[in-house]
């Protein structure tokens, strides 16, 4: 697998009032993509070209959006954190799963490969 450097997601500031609102200082090393949907895959190298789009209509239409969806984004920011809770529960009883049948198979590999030295029969659905 290759390491790759991924530009950064450009996000608003939030004013005074809670309002999103554009950021002009912008620090980032390689490149900044914008999330308003205008051009989904393009990167912007220089701090000129994302100012320039930040002046977009399109843009512009995306920021006024947050502001009338504010509560809706805290609602599914919440939704967002209760589902990845219960993904990591998840994903830990899985883990603890795929552990049990891991040890098991090594008991049972262990359990198959001393009966061929003794050549003997083990039913090794029978190991209580």
């Amino acid at each position: 697998m290759e390491l790759s450097i991924q530009p950064e997601m450009y996000t608003p500031d939030v004013d005074f009032s809670g309002n999103y609102i554009d950021c002009m200082t912008l620090h980032y090393l390689n490149g900044m993509f914008c999330p308003c949907g205008s051009r989904k895959d393009k990167i912007y190298k220089s701090s000129s070209q994302i100012m320039a789009h930040m002046k977009t209509k399109m843009h512009q239409k995306w920021l006024v959006q947050l502001n009338w969806n504010k509560t809706n984004y805290f609602r599914e920011n919440e939704e967002l954190k209760e589902t990845i809770r219960i993904q990591k529960q998840m994903l830990t009883k899985l883990e603890n799963d795929i552990q049990t049948k891991i040890l098991t198979i090594d008991f049972l590999t262990k359990m198959m490969q001393q009966s061929q030295i003794t050549h003997t029969n083990v039913n090794l659905l029978d190991c209580d």
